[in-house]
């Protein structure tokens, strides 16, 4: 099959990382369906002459509608799958209520474990196909007010490593991706959630809130990190990721998701716990 033909399916390409991605991979020859959670979202693609199922995470049925526009439209044949659609919610873990953590884990892990699954049994039947999961740095370390963020991601890379072991006597490759900073609206997008569920007011920690959080949330992005890539950054791993024969398990994207995991193998755990305590 010629790349021109490959089909792959990308998750969250409202904006970021999944838009970027998008108009990287059809620059490329892939036929991509770009899928947004907002069918406002996908009707946007859609004037782009993307192809845009919509698909939302935390709907099964969603997630089994949008598999089927896409194997209809392609002949039943899907290369890959890029999870890329998360989301979430700032705040200290001892503020984030019980449901707050289910809601986003049956996003960010629960929605991409049924689409993950499904599409496996489509690439058994064809005999071949590669699965991306867009982790983070932080599916490998912990950091301030990403608790519910990092505990999702952080199961993520538990699922998917363990998945690479039980697909590796099959032709289906899965690939992590782990980025660090990466310029996009995720802080933006966090915001709605953050005002859901965080009763910043009312907790021990209002005065830390009030001084570090919240300006970074809500004003944060107007200066771009020193170390801070653009969604590019991720593209070029995708690619690689994609259409490599042999891909890496995982590839770590920005300077400071680097020098993390460098420095997780490196020094004890009472450093680098200090360490990010105070960042």
């Amino acid at each position: 099959m010629t790349q021109a033909a490959r089909v792959i399916l990308i998750t969250g390409c409202s904006s970021g990382i999944g838009y970027h991605c998008a108009h990287a991979l059809r620059a490329r020859g892939w036929r991509v369906f770009a899928s947004c959670r907002a069918q406002e979202d996908c009707d946007r693609l859609i004037g782009e002459g993307f192809e845009s199922p919509r698909l939302d995470y935390s709907d099964n049925d969603s997630i089994a509608s949008a598999l089927d526009e896409v194997l209809a439209a392609s002949g039943g044949r899907l290369d890959a799958l890029f999870n890329n659609g998360a989301y979430a919610i700032p705040g200290a873990v001892e503020d984030l209520p019980s449901d707050a953590l289910r809601a986003i884990f049956e996003v960010n892990l629960f929605g991409t474990h049924e689409l993950t699954r499904r599409v496996i049994a489509v690439m058994r039947a064809q005999g071949s196909g590669r699965i991306v999961q867009n982790s983070s740095v932080l599916g490998y370390t912990p950091y301030r007010w990403r608790g519910a963020y990092g505990a999702t991601k952080f199961a993520l890379e538990g699922l998917s490593r363990v998945l690479q072991l039980e697909l590796s006597d099959t032709k289906i490759k899965l690939v992590l991706i782990q980025p660090g900073p990466i310029t996009s609206e995720f802080r933006k997008n966090a915001i709605p959630h953050f005002e859901r569920w965080i009763d910043w007011e009312n907790s021990a920690r209002a005065d830390q809130y009030r001084d570090e959080l919240r300006p970074h949330l809500y004003e944060g992005g107007a200066v771009k990190g020193r170390f801070e890539l653009g969604p590019e950054a991720v593209a070029k791993v995708l690619v690689k990721a994609l259409e490599h024969p042999n891909p890496r398990p995982r590839y770590i994207v920005t300077t400071p998701a680097k020098l993390v995991a460098y420095a997780l193998r490196l020094l004890p755990d009472r450093v680098i716990n200090g360490f990010l305590a105070r960042q």
